[in-house]
């Protein structure tokens, strides 16, 4: 194994890169723009470039370099070909392939909820364990399983996907997906802005939250409900009610070690925690019942840890 380590995790908007030690140590991170003109035919090279430029500021040789792992928005088969990248502009393309032509290096591709996964498994609140279940609550849900140090994949690279587990069908708006009732659409900071403005519009309760108006957010969300606000804790109710369920689906199926909850809400923090607990534990199979919900530590880092830690296997 190499001394060193490079790791890319693709957004829509930036790229997060990293510099690491093959045994983990974060020496150097920073940021490029995601230049999605084009059909984003220039992101590879944009990579490759910002990858060679670090290696001469720090003086690295390509024997130095394990390769370069690599997370993507996007479902991420076991060659590392990528098929749709939306907001990339990306149809079918073979990231490993074409990056290592463009590096000389080698080159690992994954989903970036699971490579973000992998990074909270390798170096953050699911060090340790044997596997995990990764849920990233953000503006949507990813997530990502691991068994024994392993990404799922699944067969077409969608595995993990459990924001798009239908919770609902009563619900009469569809999902990102087309679909209807996806976990995504309650429990995603997005969801959970729109399950208060459903609260709102369909009670007359005096509440904080009205303050906010039609711009109420995730925070303003658990901040209230932190206050005792009523409504705002009703709507936290219902929302982990219907995330706790999905936990308790997927542990039923996966029983993982532990579920490491990431991503913008996941910052609310303890409140979550607190709330979610009930309802995993009255749905999950008993031998499941005590399975850990934890918060994760590496942040927007997980990333870039994970796709390095793709290069090792």
């Amino acid at each position: 194994m190499k001394e060193y380590g490079f790791g890319a995790d693709l957004g829509g908007t930036t790229i997060k890169m990293g510099l690491f030690k093959t045994d983990g140590t974060l020496l150097d991170k920073w940021e490029i723009p995601t230049d999605t003109s084009d059909q984003g035919s220039n992101i590879l090279q944009d990579i490759a470039a910002t990858v060679h430029s670090k290696m001469v500021e720090k003086g690295l040789t390509k024997d130095m370099v394990e390769g370069i792992g690599i997370g993507v928005p996007g479902a991420v088969d076991g060659h590392g070909v990528v098929n749709k990248a939306v907001n990339l502009g990306w149809g079918v393309v073979p990231v490993e392939q074409e990056l290592q032509e463009l590096s000389g290096m080698k080159v690992k591709a994954g989903n970036d909820a699971n490579v973000a996964a992998l990074g909270e498994n390798w170096m953050g609140s699911g060090k340790g364990y044997h596997s995990l279940v990764m849920v990233t609550l953000g503006t949507g849900i990813g997530g990502g399983i691991i068994i024994d140090g392993k990404i799922v994949r699944g067969a077409n690279g969608a595995g993990g996907e459990i924001g798009h587990m239908i919770v609902n069908d009563q619900e009469l708006e569809a999902c990102n997906c087309g679909h209807y009732g996806c976990i995504e659409q309650y429990a995603s900071a997005t969801g959970i802005a729109r399950m208060a403005r459903r609260a709102m519009a369909t009670t007359t309760s005096d509440s904080k939250l009205r303050a906010f108006g039609d711009g109420v957010n995730a925070k303003n969300v658990f901040d209230c409900a932190r206050e005792g606000d009523k409504l705002a804790c009703e709507v936290v109710e219902d929302v982990c009610n219907l995330l706790g369920g999905t936990l308790a689906k997927v542990g039923c199926v996966v029983n993982p070690d532990v579920f490491v909850l990431g991503g913008g809400v996941s910052k609310a923090g303890q409140i979550l925690l607190d709330y979610l607990q009930e309802p995993f534990r009255s749905q999950v199979f008993h031998a499941c019942s005590e399975t850990p919900i934890v918060l994760a530590s590496l942040g927007n880092d997980a990333g870039i840890y994970g796709a390095v830690r793709m290069l090792l296997d």
